[in-house]
């Protein structure tokens, strides 16, 4: 069996799962929701739903969704622009998201959390009760960064890396057991002597050498790249969690993760 394969053999009996979906999957480049996308993951999320999984989705958007809504051609760069931006963002995605899933008998629920909130013990006690809660009657959570107040993070730039940060936070409070990161390729890329770029199927330990050959960058509509996804896999790693680091536009992607199948790039756990 090939190592990769044997390294997945534990995703289908997991029982808590973060997916996060980062912006680009989510909308196009004028910023204006994939409606057809969306559908798509809220169909796979569903559907793992009801294969007696417990989801949590990190969804990110809110910024690209307000900036189509508000004829925005580039994302801002002004603090007041950008809240702007998240506010009408935010109803917009929030309301796509409630609809796709309702069609399919799905409940959801809207959790905005800040950098900041995770400081505190009493308001981490509290998040995570509201998720225990949300999760034990059967609502899917959906956690967005809350961009209108988080104007500390925006100025200095701890915007979570585009929800990256703030899912690896999550995972960690609720404990879950698996971390699914939903990119537009198709996993980590590592550049060889060649300059020929590769899947890496799988990765044991992110070291220093990890970041020196990953192809980085982020596009205009959000704040992560791979070396963001990659710091929060190996912060998870060492509270016994994986991460699987996918493409969110390719078709059954999720259901094909949890399946074990070779998609992606998975960074283990330590220990495993």
């Amino acid at each position: 069996m090939k190592r990769s394969l044997k390294y997945r053999e534990m995703i289908p009996e997991v029982r808590r799962v973060v997916v996060k979906i980062g912006s680009r999957v989510l909308v196009q480049k004028t910023g204006r929701p994939d409606v057809r996308r969306m559908r798509s993951l809220v169909r796979d999320i569903s559907q793992l739903k009801k294969a007696g999984y417990e989801v949590v989705v990190v969804t990110s958007g809110a910024i690209g969704a307000g900036m189509e809504a508000l004829r925005m051609k580039e994302r801002p760069t002004k603090l007041p622009d950008l809240q702007m931006a998240a506010s009408v963002g935010q109803t917009r995605l929030m309301c796509r998201y409630s609809d796709l899933f309702a069609r399919r008998g799905c409940k959801v629920g809207q959790v905005l959390l800040t950098h900041d909130d995770f400081h505190h013990r009493i308001k981490m006690t509290n998040i995570k009760r509201t998720m225990e809660n949300l999760l034990r009657s059967g609502v899917i959570p959906i956690i967005n960064e809350n961009d209108v107040v988080a104007d500390e993070e925006i100025r200095a730039g701890l915007a979570l890396g585009d929800n990256d940060y703030l899912s690896s936070l999550l995972v960690k409070l609720i404990r879950a057991d698996l971390l699914i990161m939903l990119t537009t390729v198709d996993g980590v890329r590592m550049t060889g002597n060649s300059g020929r770029t590769k899947r890496m199927r799988y990765i044991e330990h992110v070291t220093r050498e990890t970041y020196s050959h990953i192809t980085k960058g982020a596009g205009a509509l959000s704040k992560g790249g791979m070396e963001t996804k990659l710091r929060a896999a190996h912060a998870i790693s060492r509270s016994g969690c994986s991460t699987v680091i996918a493409n969110g536009r390719t078709a059954g992607v999720l259901c094909a993760v949890m399946k074990g199948e070779d998609v992606g790039t998975i960074i283990l756990a330590m220990g495993e």
